[in-house]
C-alpha cells in the first residue's frame, strides 16, 4: 500500500469543453503533523510520481476557529524550508517545518501547511485543463501537559437549516467523521459522509445542513453521534431555535 495520500484537488478550467491534460502527480507524506514539546520541528516528504519535472510551493498559516468557522492567517512563527521546491520525475524532497519561537507552548498551537503543485505555463495547451493539487496538512504543537479534548454540544434549527456546534474545552484537538443527528421516529440528519472536520483546543466548530426535510422543532431532544480518532462519540442535546 502506498504511504502517500492525495488531499485536495483543484481543477482550473482554461477552455470550455476541454480535453483532459495529464494528471497532477505531486504526493505528500505524512498528511498530519503532531509535534509534542520540547520538539520544535518535523519533516514532510514531497514526491513527484510523474514523468516530467514539477515545481511546488509550501506555505504556513496560523489555523484558528472563530465563531464556529475556520480561519487561516499568514504566519511567520512557523516556517517551511525550503518554501519552493523543484522535483525531478520520480524523485523525493524533504521539507523541514520549524517553529521559530523560543517561548514555551502554553497549551497548544495549530497551523495549516498548504502544499501546492504550481502549474507550468509552458505545458498548457489550447483546449486543455490544467489540474493541480493542493494539500492542506494540519500541524499541531502541544505542551507535555496538554489536556485531552473535552466536547460539549448544541443544536439549533432555523427554517430548513439545521446546525450542530461542538465546543472543545480541552487543549488537544479532536477529529470527527460521520457526524449525525437522530431525533427519533426516522428523523435522522447526516452532516456528510466521512470526515466532518476538526475541533481545535479551546475552540468551537459549527456544521450546517441546508434544506433539511426534517423539522425537528425547538425543545426536542436529539442524539448526536460521530467517529473520532479515539473511538465513537455519543452525546445528546435539546434543539434550540437559531437566531
Amino acid at each position: 500500500m502506498r504511504k502517500y495520500m492525495s488531499a485536495g484537488l483543484v481543477a482550473a478550467l482554461l477552455m470550455p469543453l476541454p480535453k483532459l491534460a495529464e494528471a497532477a502527480s505531486l504526493q505528500v507524506a505524512p498528511v498530519i503533523l503532531e509535534i509534542p514539546a520540547p520538539g520544535a520541528s518535523a519533516t514532510i516528504k514531497l514526491r513527484n510520481e510523474g514523468t516530467t519535472a514539477l515545481n511546488a510551493q509550501v506555505r504556513v498559516f496560523r489555523w484558528t476557529q472563530v465563531n464556529g468557522e475556520e480561519k487561516l492567517e499568514p504566519s511567520d512563527a512557523v516556517v517551511a524550508s525550503p518554501p519552493i521546491i523543484s522535483l525531478a520525475a520520480k524523485s523525493d524532497y524533504v521539507v523541514r517545518v520549524v517553529r521559530l519561537s523560543k517561548q514555551p507552548i502554553a497549551s497548544g498551537e495549530t497551523y495549516r501547511l498548504l502544499v501546492d503543485e504550481l502549474p507550468d505555463p509552458a505545458r498548457q495547451r489550447h483546449g486543455t485543463v490544467a489540474i493541480v493539487l493542493r494539500y492542506s496538512i494540519p500541524v499541531f504543537f502541544y505542551s507535555a501537559q496538554a489536556a485531552a479534548p473535552k466536547l460539549t454540544w448544541s443544536t439549533s434549527q432555523r427554517g430548513g437549516q439545521v446546525f450542530v456546534t461542538a465546543t472543545n474545552d480541552g487543549d488537544r484537538h479532536v477529529r470527527l467523521a460521520d457526524l449525525k443527528l437522530d431525533a427519533g421516529q426516522g428523523r435522522s440528519i447526516a452532516f456528510g459522509n466521512g470526515l466532518a472536520g476538526y475541533v481545535l483546543g479551546h475552540s468551537s466548530m459549527r456544521w450546517a445542513v441546508t434544506n433539511s426535510k426534517h423539522r425537528l422543532g425547538a425543545g426536542n431532544p436529539v442524539a448526536i453521534s460521530a467517529q473520532s480518532d479515539a473511538g465513537p462519540v455519543g452525546a445528546s442535546s435539546i434543539m434550540q431555535a437559531a437566531r
